[in-house]
């Protein structure tokens, strides 16, 4: 039987990690991989997260399996840190299961709309996250793409993406990022986030809202912002998140899934079929990372540290934009980099073409994806002198 298949090809990022591991060269520079770095280029464990662990170890009494849900309590949690005091979750509106991370969340979510509606088309942002479009083939729904983001202004595609979205079917799933859009880095404002509301609502497709980054942009309020529009304007909701980035919990694989019906009684029918989904792709979910989660959040003091430790991942990231952007402008390029510091979280698009990425990675060792995405968190005081001349020097050969 394995006789038949023929190799795929690699992840364009995995090989991306794989030829950076490689690399001989003193000074590269890794900004391909997406997973927050510090200043020294490590991915720290929070210390909050480390204090909770210590009190798991010394708490927890079984390695029992959790259900299907998974962690009751972090999957309550969860909801408030999305939804807040929200009006959805006054009337019971709400069901979330527990997921094995972001990715997991997805995956159920698109078996999930395969269940309501087999021949909905999920609608994806120009660009978004590559692995989006895999993960709902996968689960047999047909994907399209609207237009989102402009690469020669470096900005929104808001008139063109709200003209598609009124053509699209009664039915129809419309994927949006919450913040910190991956790869663009380029987010809804307010203003816009409530014409889109009210667009799902008048045409009737629902919204699915991918959070992996909340904190990471302005705060965690403000980053939920868009979701609790959505959350006032339609009946039917479907929330995505993940604990991978906000809490530097990316192995342990924790997110969660999470549905929004019209009343109670169809939360509770919806949330049966969620659960048969979970049931039939991973039947109970890892106990660590929720236990995590639900262990700084039951605690004022763990909690108010690592508000504090989000803070300082996200003014790290938005000082790095402002210093790439600066530092380039005394470059001499005639290229302007300035949006940089207009966009939100880890990602931005350097716009530079594919032989000039090329170059950064064969005579600077600077690893970059091929579509010019740069994860912000990989530079650093230490090297965004090498960095700005090597992209200084392709730019201007």
């Amino acid at each position: 039987m394995f006789s038949v298949l023929k190799p795929l090809p690699t992840d364009p990022i995995l090989g991306l990690m794989a030829a950076y591991k490689q690399d001989t060269n003193p000074n590269k520079i890794d900004l391909g991989v997406g997973v927050y770095k510090d200043e020294l280029g490590n991915t720290p464990v929070l210390k909050a997260v480390k204090k909770a662990e210590a009190f798991r170890l010394e708490n927890e009494t079984s390695k029992s399996y959790i259900g299907l849900a998974g962690n009751l309590d972090y999957c309550q949690k969860m909801e408030s840190l999305l939804l807040g005091e929200h009006k959805t979750l006054l009337a019971n509106r709400v069901r979330t299961a527990q997921a094995p991370g972001g990715t997991g969340a997805l995956r159920v979510a698109a078996e999930f709309i395969m269940r309501c509606n087999p021949k909905a088309t999920v609608w994806v942002t120009t660009p978004t996250w590559a692995n989006h479009i895999s993960l709902f083939e996968a689960a047999g729904l047909t994907v399209k793409e609207y237009p989102y983001y402009d690469y020669e202004n470096k900005d929104l595609l808001f008139d063109e993406m709200i003209n598609t979205l009124k053509q699209v079917p009664k039915g129809d799933v419309v994927l949006l990022h919450a913040c910190c859009h991956n790869p663009s880095g380029m987010d809804l404002n307010e203003a816009q986030w409530k014409v889109v509301a009210e667009l799902a609502k008048e045409v009737g497709f629902t919204p699915l809202v991918d959070i992996a980054y909340q904190g990471f942009g302005s705060s965690l309020e403000e980053d939920a912002r868009g979701l609790r529009i959505l959350a006032d304007a339609v009946e039917e909701l479907i929330i995505c998140s993940s604990c991978s980035k906000n809490f530097g919990l990316y192995r342990e694989r924790i997110g969660a899934c999470s549905l929004i019906a019209k009343d109670s009684a169809t939360a509770d029918i919806s949330n049966s079929v969620l659960l048969s989904v979970v049931r039939s792709i991973y039947s109970m979910p890892p106990a660590h990372g929720a236990d995590i989660v639900n262990t700084i959040l039951s605690s004022t003091e763990l909690t108010q540290m690592w508000h504090q430790e989000l803070d300082e991942m996200r003014s790290r990231i938005n000082g790095l934009r402002t210093l790439i952007k600066e530092t380039l402008a005394t470059k001499d390029i005639a290229q302007d980099f300035s949006f940089i510091e207009r966009q939100h979280g880890m990602f931005s698009f350097l716009g530079i073409n594919k032989e000039q990425i090329t170059r950064l990675q064969k005579e600077y060792g600077i690893y970059i994806v091929g579509s010019s995405r740069v994860n912000v968190a990989g530079v650093s005081d230490a090297n965004i002198e090498y960095f700005a001349n090597a992209v200084a020097d392709v730019c201007k050969s």
